[in-house]
């Protein structure tokens, strides 16, 4: 059982998460609740996690279980809009985090998940737009169909990965764009699993 307390905590983290995309941090939610300090709310932490509401992991941020659904939230890094010469995840900046229930990720148990944000048209068929954030899983490997974020000779982008004849090349989903032909190099860095898309500030006013 929790507290009045505690669940008002437990009610902000969740509402933060769902609304925002991102876990609260503690001096979030210090301002929130009027603390005096973060050690406060470090103790309801603390709490929360004892109870099995929350659960911590070295290096990252909360992960959430609400204590009905089980459900998990896990914060994936976002690495900003899909950049060109993207070498290696470790080299780029982590801009923020979104926080999704592990279950509609849709990724391999135990895999590492990254997000990119969109940038253009190119995927429009597949349902993509532009301002979208894409959830990928981090491997080299992609089977005929995946749409993944591949460097092709020097230049990373977001597109389909086909194979015909046993020769591999990235196909956009918009007629206006051309298949793409590795001259040198084409490497796989990540196959995307799910989507995220933002709703438009003058539609959320309107319900």
């Amino acid at each position: 059982m929790l507290t009045a307390r505690q669940k008002n905590i437990l009610d902000f983290i969740q509402n933060e998460q769902r609304e925002k995309g991102i876990t609260p941090s503690t001096r979030e939610i210090q301002s929130h609740f009027g603390f005096a300090s973060q050690t406060s709310v470090m103790q309801y932490i603390a709490t929360l996690q004892r109870k099995g509401f929350l659960d911590r992991h070295a290096r990252k941020a909360r992960s959430l279980i609400t204590p009905m659904q089980r459900v998990r939230i896990t914060d994936i890094p976002i690495y900003g809009q899909i950049p060109a010469g993207m070498a290696t995840l470790n080299e780029q900046a982590i801009e923020g985090h979104v926080s999704l229930d592990t279950e509609l990720v849709n990724a391999s148990r135990n895999a590492r998940t990254f997000a990119l944000r969109v940038r253009g048209d190119s995927m429009i068929d597949a349902h993509i737009v532009d301002g979208d954030i894409v959830i990928l899983e981090d491997r080299k490997d992609a089977q005929n169909g995946d749409i993944v974020a591949a460097l092709i000779d020097g230049e990373t982008t977001l597109k389909r990965y086909v194979v015909e004849r046993g020769r591999p090349y990235l196909k956009a989903e918009n007629p206006l764009y051309p298949d793409l032909t590795p001259a040198r190099e084409l490497r796989i860095q990540g196959v995307m699993t799910s989507l995220i898309r933002k709703q438009p500030a003058a539609q959320r006013k309107k319900r």
